[in-house]
């Protein structure tokens, strides 16, 4: 396997190609996640498991996709970016096949888990592949690109999910996971260029490792702006994880109508990364995450308000507030990870793996314990999503007022 791919021509040219293998790379976690909920029915009856033990496949999934996380990047801070992430993707692609012919929910948990613990490299290295080619504002413009393309996923994989369990059975649905890891390889293989020149590149022995991590999990501003992110996206991800079981008890939909929650929801995060793209340079990055946090305050409380009105909730007013809380999110996200991966300049791939373990494991922590004790009405999860909103502006407020804080973006 070569170590590196050609680098185009220029750097300008570099930072064009980049946003779509980013979002390409980024696809696989809520590919994995979110193509075979509309399948929990047809796996409980094809394995003989209670409804419970086939939402763990995602705790099975998302604990090691979160301890993990903290190796991705730091592996590519010591190997190259490219290497490490070829090897992800095969990995990959040998779970998904495993878990397509998995013949009880025992089996099913245990590739479950080892797709989750290789799902996560092209998430979290390809952010510290933007950070190693651009700073500032193109940072902040490419970031939000790949967001763009990325935000798809959770629209089209549950509803192809749903069509392909529908069609040919759930050991299908892992089948297409595969088909998709297989095809990012070759296209990575292809065009994903070494961003990280060996000169640049740091040891691996246990000694530094060690007081590398020690310091990133110690430092007040990375903590601050991995919680904020955290809890930015649970907010939304309670709705995604409580889905097979909110939307048909809930909101009485069937297992293919996963569009009412999945559409208003990417088109949202698109609209606000889009956005964000647009004012960088021209608004600065607080604001901007000011903006996004006005129009999340906004969709919360009116979902709270229509869950209290409406008795039963419907659609499309049960969810139809998550477009502009995703627009919020996606107007925020870019400019809080450029400031993220900032704390750490020496180590980005480090620190873009904090930052994808702190969000793993609030989605562990939302997937396992949150969304079940909300799922059972509209009104516990509006008040789930305003907690969560609540937390993240007051983490950010703490952190604009720090004596620490740098508002610009540091050039690499």
């Amino acid at each position: 396997m070569p170590a590196s791919a050609p680098l185009p021509a220029s750097r300008a040219d570099l930072q064009r190609r980049l946003p779509p293998i980013i979002a390409g790379l980024s696809i696989l976690g809520p590919f994995a996640i979110d193509t075979y909920l509309p399948a929990f029915g047809s796996i409980a009856r094809d394995l003989d498991a209670t409804p419970l033990q086939v939402q763990q496949t995602l705790t099975a999934f998302i604990v090691p996709f979160a301890l993990m996380a903290l190796w991705h990047g730091a592996l590519s801070d010591a190997l190259g970016r490219r290497r490490v992430v070829l090897v992800g993707l095969v990995a990959f692609a040998v779970a998904s096949l495993g878990a397509a012919t998995a013949g009880s929910i025992e089996a099913l948990w245990g590739w479950r888990a080892l797709q989750g613990a290789v799902a996560g490299v092209g998430m979290t290295v390809g952010r510290a592949v933007v950070r190693d080619v651009a700073d500032g504002p193109q940072a902040q413009r490419m970031l939000s690109q790949a967001t763009m393309f990325f935000a798809l996923a959770p629209a089209v994989a549950p509803i192809a999910g749903g069509w392909i369990d529908a069609i040919a059975g759930w050991r299908s649905v892992f089948g297409f996971l595969a088909a998709v890891a297989l095809a990012m390889t070759v296209f990575c293989w292809r065009y994903l260029p070494e961003t990280l020149p060996p000169a640049q590149r740091v040891s691996m022995r246990p000694g530094p490792m060690a007081r590398a991590y020690a310091a990133l999990a110690t430092h007040p501003p990375f903590l601050r702006l991995a919680a904020v992110l955290a809890l930015n996206f649970a907010g939304f991800f309670v709705y995604v994880l409580a889905a097979p079981a909110f939307l048909p008890g809930v909101l009485g939909l069937a297992p293919t109508a996963f569009a009412w929650l999945f559409v208003p929801a990417v088109a949202g995060t698109m609209c606000g990364a889009f956005l964000s793209s647009r004012l960088a340079g021209r608004l600065s990055p607080v604001r901007t995450i000011v903006a996004g946090y006005a129009l999340m305050t906004l969709s919360v409380l009116g979902n709270v308000a229509q869950a209290v009105l409406m008795d039963p909730p419907r659609v499309p007013w049960a969810t139809l507030p998550l477009f502009p809380y995703n627009v919020g999110m996606g107007l925020a996200m870019a400019p809080l990870q450029v400031m993220l991966l900032d704390t750490f300049p020496a180590r980005r791939g480090m620190a873009a793996s904090g930052m994808a373990f702190t969000l793993s494991a609030g989605n562990a922590l939302v997937a396992g314990v949150v969304s079940p004790l909300l799922w059972h009405s509209a009104g516990t999860m509006a008040g789930g999503a305003l907690a969560c909103v609540a937390g993240a502006m007051a983490l950010f407020a703490w952190h604009v007022r720090s004596p620490t804080f740098r508002p610009l973006s540091t050039p690499p």
